[in-house]
């Protein structure tokens, strides 16, 4: 059972965290059950093919655009209100998107239904890291995770199940109709966590939103080692996965010529690891440090990685680089929720604004480099893919051991000083 830190009932909470994590799991469908049928709509706005990443390039982009502004807002008008706005203008781009009758629009819209994604990122991960102790936080984190990666996990087989009796257009509609009435429910369950005395006595104070003060604090997270270190690591740590999203229809579909239901069913096991992963963190935050669950993420991260590149390049089989891409996932589902904690309170500003900047750089990455991986030929041959995904998952490694080093040296010169 999770007790919340706010003046709240267990019911209360469990149905905030409840419509909270289908927001986000909204957000996730919203990419993941529309990519296979990407080039069902390519076809009908007459685009080209190379249109297909772009719909998840385009939503990241939007996810990222907005979140310097949204966080920092939120910490001063509070969550709920920001959260609320997010839902409505996610859900109103989302109806708006059956309409079109040209990519670029389309286009468009996805990058406004991303802008969802950012109000998920800044405001509801800060809010739920207020609302709950560390230990539960870092549970529900990786709980929402397994709630969030059904959508890539089932979603391209639900997606291809979905598509094959309803148009996109469709679907669309659905999920627009899914996130108005998880407005609704936000409405009446979200409770505000700034401003409010928790049930130990502290109290999150409302931040000045000032042009100045707002200048000020990202200054001083842009010469935060650790918080633009961790930044940059989530993004390079996730962007292997978020790439294979991007550009295994067109791997899978488009040039292997295997069949929608095919290409669904070979993302389980990648995405399967990855939900393996955050069940095993869930089970061992309240055992050890934060710091040593980020450590023994590496191992798998590495292996699975460097299998997937050697058997694939020795092979040239898809098996070779899903059972890699599988040991990675599970890494990356200790990883992710780890690595996200220790650098959200890696400074002393307010969350939202951490949040913000640690999502406009994460997500940064996901969209520039899955665009510049689709443009540099990653999409062309399973091997080409996995050779453009070695190379962020070796700098996010090496990014992640000098923050341990650093922050062994500095423990080391503490204690020095102590005696």
């Amino acid at each position: 059972m999770y007790n919340s830190l706010l003046p709240v009932s267990s019911r209360h909470a469990l149905f905030f965290c409840l419509f909270l994590s289908t927001f986000e799991l909204l957000t996730y469908v919203a990419s993941d059950v529309v990519m296979p049928g990407m080039l069902t709509v390519i076809k009908d706005l007459n685009a080209q093919p190379h249109y297909v990443p772009w719909s998840l390039n385009a939503y990241l982009l939007g996810g990222v655009s907005f979140q310097w502004l949204i966080g920092p807002a939120s910490d001063r008008f509070g969550r709920r209100p920001l959260l609320l706005i997010g839902c409505a203008l996610f859900s109103v781009s989302c109806l708006a998107t059956p309409w079109v009758d040209n990519i670029q629009v389309f286009t468009l819209l996805r990058f406004i239904q991303g802008i969802g994604l950012g109000f998920v990122v800044v405001v509801s991960y800060p809010a739920l890291q207020e609302a709950f102790n560390e230990s539960d936080a870092i549970r529900l984190i990786a709980l929402f995770a397994n709630i969030a990666l059904l959508s890539p996990l089932f979603g391209p087989l639900v997606g291809s199940v979905v598509l094959a009796y309803l148009s996109w257009r469709t679907l669309f509609i659905a999920i627009a109709l899914m996130a108005a009435l998880t407005w609704f429910g936000l409405l009446r369950w979200m409770p505000e966590t700034i401003g409010v005395v928790r049930e130990d006595g502290s109290k999150i104070e409302c931040q000045p939103l000032e042009v100045k003060t707002l200048a000020r604090a990202y200054g001083d997270l842009l010469t935060n080692p650790r918080c633009i270190s961790g930044s940059v690591a989530l993004g390079l740590v996730g962007l292997p996965l978020m790439a294979w999203i991007a550009l295994s229809p067109l791997l899978l579909v488009h040039h292997l010529q295997i069949s929608m239901l095919e290409y669904a069913l070979w993302q389980l096991p990648v995405f399967a690891a990855l939900i393996a992963g955050n069940i095993v963190l869930n089970f061992t935050a309240e055992k050890f440090k934060p710091e040593q669950l980020l450590y023994f993420s590496l191992s798998p991260i590495f292996i699975g990685i460097m299998l997937a590149l050697v058997m694939t390049l020795i092979w040239q089989n898809i098996i070779a680089l899903i059972i890699g891409m599988a040991i990675y996932a599970f890494g990356l589902g200790i990883c992710n929720a780890t690595l996200y904690r220790l650098t959200l309170f890696s400074s002393e500003h307010g969350k939202g604004s951490v949040s913000a900047m640690i999502g406009m750089i994460s997500v940064a990455i996901f969209s520039l480099g899955g665009a510049l991986m689709a443009g540099l030929g990653a999409g062309d041959s399973l091997s080409a893919y996995i050779i453009a995904a070695t190379i962020p998952m070796l700098a996010a490694l090496f990014i992640i051991v000098n923050i341990f080093t650093r922050q062994k040296r500095s423990k080391t010169k503490i204690t020095a000083s102590g005696h």
